[in-house]
């Protein structure tokens, strides 16, 4: 007998989003994501650094992999591949990405669904998690250094939990400033945007968030620029040893509080400090919230690297939800054998006897 498996492409995720409502869906998964965070247990939960490939032959990416393990329940893995010259060249996201499900009973794959609009989306929850933990809470205006795709998710995350009122916007290339008011219409958010300086962006936001494709080695995107001195930073684009955006002397003078550690000392903000200098994790600081609640007056860092427990959570809300709509296809992928001894099995069907 086959075992299915629900199958969940681009178009089957963006109809459970428009069935379930964006809003409504951002504000289940910040939700979900910060009681499955509270929640996390590394005894129970084994997630190890992700791995890849990387490659400068033709077009310069790589390809990873992110796998969590819920001992006695399910090993999701997500593979992705991040190519900076995806939206000038293909005219496709920079981040391609696909997630699986499966059941460590069986090793059967439970679900596989596309991962592109699901880490744009669990990446900018972790944001929202993370700044309702070190930002003001009267944080208004909003910067974002860079303003590719990642930007209009971490704008939708912060403004179901910030009054946002204005947002300062810089990117190298003026055609994504351009198009950012257009590009977030379906927000329908009644803020003033305002085309800025990566100086004018520090000096004025209460919160900022870095989401650049900036390259190995050309780092950081700026130097000695003043800020004021409750300015919460979500730095997301460093992945990549070498990589980072924010300079050192800033990561000093904050609590820097990396989602997963062990990976950001290897390819985040985290690489430039040593073990002393670095705060909370994710986990630690949404444990311990009123031990850090003094952080929403000084400087403070997010290091996003990407956590692989934000990949299965985002996958399991999308896989309740298809269940749920009736969202999907079901598929019976894996060659189950009559037989479980014989994998020719099928073939003796057509032998006379």
């Amino acid at each position: 007998m086959g075992m299915k498996t629900l199958i969940l492409s681009g178009n089957d995720v963006n109809k459970i989003v428009e069935t379930y409502g964006l809003n409504n869906l951002m504000d289940t998964l910040i939700k979900r994501t910060s009681d499955s965070i509270k929640s996390y247990d590394s005894e129970k939960t084994e997630i190890p650094i992700r791995s890849g490939f990387n490659y400068e032959i033709n077009d310069p990416g790589l390809v990873e992999w992110m796998p969590v393990h819920k001992k006695g329940d399910e090993v999701v893995i997500k593979v992705v591949g991040y190519h900076p010259r995806n939206p000038q060249k293909y005219d496709l996201p920079t981040i391609l990405s696909t997630i699986s499900s499966y059941d460590t009973t069986t090793g059967h794959l439970k679900g596989l669904v596309d991962g592109v609009l699901l880490t744009a989306l669990r990446t900018g929850a972790a944001s929202a998690v993370a700044s309702k933990l070190l930002a003001k809470d009267s944080s208004s205006i909003l910067g974002l250094i860079g303003c590719g795709a990642q930007s209009v998710t971490q704008l939708h995350a912060l403004s179901r939990l910030f009054d946002i009122k204005k947002v300062l916007l810089f990117d190298v290339d003026e055609t994504a400033m351009s198009s950012f008011s257009n590009r977030i219409a379906m927000l329908d958010l009644s803020i003033e945007i305002v085309a800025s300086s990566i100086e004018g962006i520090l000096n004025t936001s209460d919160i900022v968030c870095t989401e650049t494709s900036i390259d190995v080695g050309t780092g950081p995107l700026f130097n000695e620029l003043k800020t004021s001195e409750h300015i919460h930073i979500n730095a997301i684009g460093s992945d990549f040893p070498g990589k980072v955006e924010l300079p050192l002397d800033l990561l000093k003078q904050s609590l820097v509080c990396p989602d997963f550690l062990e990976q950001a000392k290897i390819e985040g903000e985290c690489q430039q400090l040593k073990d002393s200098e670095i705060g909370p994790d994710l986990s630690g600081l949404v444990k311990n919230a009123e031990t850090y609640a003094y952080a929403k007056n000084q400087r403070t860092v997010f290091d996003s690297t990407g956590w692989a427990l934000e990949d299965q959570i985002v996958m399991d809300l999308f896989l309740d939800l298809a269940t749920e709509f009736g969202i999907g296809r079901e598929i019976e992928v894996e060659n189950i054998s009559e037989d479980a001894k014989n994998p020719y099995n099928f073939m003796l069907k057509t032998v006379s006897v």
